[in-house]
């Protein structure tokens, strides 16, 4: 029987799955990781036959291709360890405001939202301070979901503006001395 062009490195792949699982199972330390990096490899090669070498060097060559896969996953997986330790600094190194603080900032911001478009400064009260569901919201007032989702986008964009007018450039950095005009 007649084997279609790029079937031959793929089948030899296949033969030597076992072997080719081991030494990834002996790099990355986990055999789930190692079974999803030799399936993408695998997948690869099927999908682009072509790209394989076609005589006995296949595999060498697909040696190569999981030492790199291994090693790229240990680079996504490095970027991602630092980037949860960096959160993990942030968390533990974040100030919680006073409570006297907290008052400051939430009347400065209520005094700000009060200069918003009536309707602006509806749904936001409704919603964000007294917590009511955008659905009941929209029930409430006539509106579709999806409309007063829009109004509630629309308010805190125009809130955000007021804060930053009003507080200045450290407003768009989470400042906490709260030295803003008084509206």
């Amino acid at each position: 029987m007649d084997t279609p062009a790029g079937s031959a490195p793929v089948e030899t792949l296949l033969e030597n799955h076992r072997a080719f699982l081991r030494y990834l199972e002996r790099r990355v330390g986990d055999r789930a990781l190692a079974e999803d990096i030799l399936q993408d490899a695998f997948a690869k090669v099927v999908a682009r036959p072509e790209q394989a070498p076609s005589d006995e060097s296949v595999i060498p060559w697909f040696y190569r291709t999981l030492r790199n896969a291994a090693i790229d996953q240990f680079r996504r997986r490095g970027a991602a360890d630092r980037a949860y330790e960096a959160f993990a600094r942030e968390l533990h190194t974040h100030e919680t405001p006073t409570a006297d603080m907290e008052a400051e900032i939430c009347a400065c911001v209520s005094r700000l939202a009060a200069t918003l478009k009536p309707e602006y400064a509806e749904a936001l009260e409704a919603i964000e301070v007294a917590g009511t569901p955008v659905k009941t919201f929209a029930e409430q007032k006539g509106l579709s979901s999806s409309n007063a989702g829009v109004r509630v986008f629309r308010a805190r964009e125009a809130l955000k503006k007021r804060v930053t007018e009003s507080c200045g450039a450290c407003a768009e950095h989470g400042c906490l001395n709260c030295t803003c005009k008084r509206a």
